[in-house]
């Protein structure tokens, strides 16, 4: 569905100030607003179309980035508008409550808010971040109270309006010329008090669960790597969305490869005659043992890149590639022809080197 100019859906010209703006939403909230058109689906989306737009054009930063690119330009920012009414109304809370006199749904002062985000965090190895994989993690949070429905009270019942603030949620004193404003310290700003509570949660409106959620890890991912999962997070208040769980990753080192960005690296010890005279050896790759070709001349350090053989790319297409480090090993023990052939090859290169030791009989003999 093509979304409608924002200027198009508040009916202003692109000239409007911020005033015209708000007084254009206040219009069209109040005309569309779910308490006035119940079950009028039409009503529904103008509703959220409105409250969208308002979103945009009222905060500078979008609204420039708007005018300069349109909708792209806020995609690029995570902008996706509201999910729900219930998203619309934590938002704009106050907003309702300066135009109607009322917060989100009803006559009184709500202070609705969204749920805690919840932070986990998993271990997997190299070659599952590299691969990608599926699993399941067990996460400990709070959920609403199935016996009250989130609201803390016995059977589900209202909760009272509070008799300190008169559901207002805040105390107003006045000193002098000056009136001062502050939070119900009986309801906590909630404006409603609990007098009997739900035996289940004791009147907390939420009980602690153990959850397994499906994750699934994509190809790429490493040390740092976050993933969200919309809306498995702590509950909100009645009315206000949940919260989101993040999944921070890290990544097991691993005793072969080590990574650099999306490319592999890998040391691979070859003997000084391959390195010489070159030859095919043996390497470990991601997929398996392969082939690679040691051109003669080869010397100790001496890398080759293998194109397309290294990490996926985590946000588009294609893969890193594997680089192989090759270093000359020195045997430790020679055999005797092998210690002979050596030495000829020392005497002919002009090297000098260490006098082959003699036994304890051929010095006396």
């Amino acid at each position: 569905m093509t979304k409608r100019d924002y200027y198009e859906v508040l009916e202003v010209p692109k000239t409007a100030n911020s005033d015209e703006v708000k007084k254009a939403y206040r219009k069209l909230a109040l005309k569309y607003h779910p308490d006035r058109n119940k079950g009028d689906k039409e009503s529904e989306e103008r509703f959220k179309e409105a409250a969208e737009a308002y979103e945009v054009l009222s905060d500078p930063e979008k609204r420039q980035l708007y005018d300069r690119f349109g909708h792209a330009g806020l995609q690029q920012t995570g902008f996706r508008g509201f999910r729900d009414f219930d998203d619309i109304f934590s938002s704009f809370g106050d907003i309702f409550e300066e135009f109607f006199g009322f917060g989100s749904r009803g006559g009184q002062r709500t202070h609705a808010r969204r749920g805690a985000d919840i932070r986990y965090e998993v271990s997997i190895s190299f070659m599952d971040a590299a691969k990608g994989m599926e699993t399941e993690v067990d996460v400990s949070r709070h959920e609403r109270c199935d016996e009250c429905g989130g609201l803390g009270t016995k059977d589900g019942a209202q909760p009272s309006v509070c008799s300190t603030c008169g559901g207002r949620g805040t105390i107003t004193r006045s000193q002098g010329f000056f009136s001062i404003s502050t939070t119900c310290p009986k309801c906590q700003g909630s404006g409603t008090v609990i007098t009997d509570p739900c035996k289940k949660c004791r009147g907390v409106g939420r009980i602690l669960i153990s959850k397994k959620l499906s994750l699934r890890i994509p190809a790429g991912v490493d040390t740092g790597s976050r993933l969200r999962l919309q809306g498995e997070g702590e509950p909100g208040d009645p009315g206000a969305p949940p919260g989101d769980l993040y999944v921070f990753i890290r990544v097991e080192p691993h005793q072969v490869f080590r990574r650099q960005d999306d490319d592999i690296l890998v040391a691979v010890p070859i003997p000084y005659s391959l390195a010489t005279l070159g030859g095919d050896i043996e390497i470990p790759t991601l997929d398996g043992q392969d082939h690679m070709e040691i051109p003669q001349g080869t010397q100790s350090g001496q890398d080759f890149r293998l194109s397309g053989k290294g990490i996926p790319h985590l946000r588009g297409r294609g893969r890193g590639d594997l680089v192989v480090v090759v270093y000359i090993q020195t045997p430790k023990k020679l055999n005797k022809e092998e210690e002979e052939l050596i030495r000829r090859l020392a005497e002919i290169e002009g090297v000098k080197v260490t006098q082959k030791k003699r036994g304890f009989f051929s010095k006396n003999k």
